[in-house]
């Protein structure tokens, strides 16, 4: 019996040692951030099993062989429609400024999407606002509505847009509605999608979590967007989930959201709703890919308001959003303004922020005082010190959670979306994000973030220097984790 023991207990290590060799191997040849592939090296060392079976769960893009099918089948009608944008009037690059001209080049080369002129955009800053305008546009609806949120959460206004849905879908209107499993679970628990249902409205789950598909699909992808589309002339977009604040998350002890959304009508509207169109069918294979916008007849002086859509995610090029991060930050001349509530930057855009701020470029940096995610928090700070010693400005804003995503560049450019500046966003989740071309609207988002700088405190070097050691320690632990959060 010893020996069958002795035996057994030989034959388990070299099986396990087997496992973590293979399981390491493959985490090596897999073409990953290098800080991502150490961070996941580290984890299957520590936690041998535990590390390996997370990798197998979380390590890979896996979005599923069915919907990976699906997306391989819809790339030529997509392609097709998208090229018929180039044969716009709209599409102008030669009126693209200096900073737009690069990043709509990254775009059409990733993406095949170019930049369109002919669009009015009004920044709301105000979750009120937001809800009320959305609930008019929704009551005016005469054809479709598609909505796109990664979290609807029941109560208060956001009811009230609910019920908007309910009248305008048993009046006939076509009501589609795409809710991240995930991000919407407490959606999915309440009343509201049998009432939905029962008056005519589709609602969709999108990567629906449940314990058997861990096998076949990695299941912390999420559906990141915000898109709202009416008629296929009026969309939002920003940084906003369908809820009211005084609602939502109110025992997380940081106060209400804080965030914008970008009402557009114009060219871009139909190039938002293909977004749309894509989502849906990769979760339906329904599709239903808009009418072209409308060639408007005028002089090319005329043209304004040029707007670039940049979708990223599962099944599109890896790291578009990244690349035309990185692009703007190495081309600002005078300043660099940047809101985001998760603060985990990828080694590149740690160095180009660095990089800007040794060349004199006034980098700001603004995040909110108290985050909802303890793990953020800390792997955020273990950033503050190298960047502070460079000249950045890190301002941390007292007002609420700062949620709006947005980039400033020279005051004269801007994007504004749904992307945070972590790991997560960047590589991982269904994004989108708005490079806009326009005066008017840039100097708007330009006031509301010198608005959150006025009501922020900003981290002063040397007291930052002072910080217990054991917050040091704390920070250089979770930095190692940074790359997977």
């Amino acid at each position: 019996m010893d020996q069958f023991y002795q035996v057994f207990t030989v034959a388990s290590v070299f099986v396990s040692w087997l496992v973590i060799a293979a399981v390491s191997i493959r985490v090596v040849i897999k073409r990953q951030a290098i800080s991502v592939s150490l961070a996941w090296l580290m984890i299957i060392y520590i936690v041998p099993l535990g590390g390996v079976f997370a990798y197998l769960l979380f390590g890979e893009l896996n979005l599923g062989k069915k919907r990976a099918a699906r997306g391989q089948q819809m790339f030529a009608p997509y392609e097709q429609w998208l090229s018929n944008l180039y044969q716009m009037r709209q599409y102008v690059p030669q009126l693209s400024s200096y900073h737009g001209q690069s990043i709509s080049a990254i775009a059409e080369k990733q993406l095949g999407i170019p930049a369109l002129a002919d669009n009015q955009l009004t920044l709301l800053k105000q979750p009120n606002d937001i809800l009320s305008n959305l609930i008019n546009d929704i009551n005016n609806a005469q054809i479709s509505i598609h909505l796109e949120f990664y979290i609807w959460h029941p109560g208060g206004k956001a009811d009230d847009v609910a019920q908007a849905l309910i009248n305008k879908a048993k009046n006939g209107v076509s009501v589609r509605l795409l809710l991240d499993a995930a991000g919407s679970r407490t959606f999915f628990k309440s009343q509201w999608p049998s009432r939905l249902q029962k008056a005519g409205v589709v609602v969709v789950k999108a990567l629906e979590v449940a314990p058997l598909r861990m096998l076949f699909r990695r299941l912390d992808l999420r559906l990141h967007r915000k898109i709202v589309v009416i008629d296929n002339t009026v969309a939002y977009t920003g940084s906003m989930n369908l809820v009211d604040t005084k609602f939502f998350n109110r025992t997380a002890g940081v106060g209400e959201w804080v965030d914008v959304m970008v009402r557009i009508t114009g060219t871009t509207v139909p190039v938002l709703n293909s977004i749309y169109a894509w989502d849906w069918e990769v979760e339906t294979n329904e599709r239903l890919l808009p009418d072209l916008p409308k060639c408007l007849s005028h002089k090319n002086d005329d043209i304004i308001d040029l707007v670039q859509v940049i979708p990223s995610g599962p099944g599109m090029r890896e790291e578009v959003i990244h690349r035309v991060l990185l692009q703007c930050i190495y081309q600002a001349h005078k300043s660099i303004v940047i809101t985001t509530p998760y603060f985990v930057p990828s080694e590149n855009l740690q160095l180009a922020l660095v990089i800007a701020a040794q060349r004199n470029v006034a980098v700001h940096i603004i995040i909110p005082d108290k985050n909802d995610s303890l793990m953020v928090e800390w792997a955020s700070r273990s950033f503050f010190s190298e960047l502070l010693d460079a000249g950045v400005n890190i301002h941390r804003f007292k007002g609420g959670l700062l949620h709006t995503k947005s980039v400033m560049i020279d005051d004269n450019h801007c994007l504004v979306g749904t992307v945070n500046l972590d790991m997560r966003s960047l590589w991982l989740n269904f994004e989108v994000t708005l490079a806009v071309d326009d005066l008017k609207f840039t100097q708007d988002l330009q006031q509301l973030q010198q608005s959150y700088i006025a009501n922020s405190d900003s981290v002063c070097p040397n007291v930052w220097q002072q910080r217990p050691f054991i917050h040091r320690v704390i920070e250089r632990i979770f930095s190692l984790f940074s790359p997977l959060l």
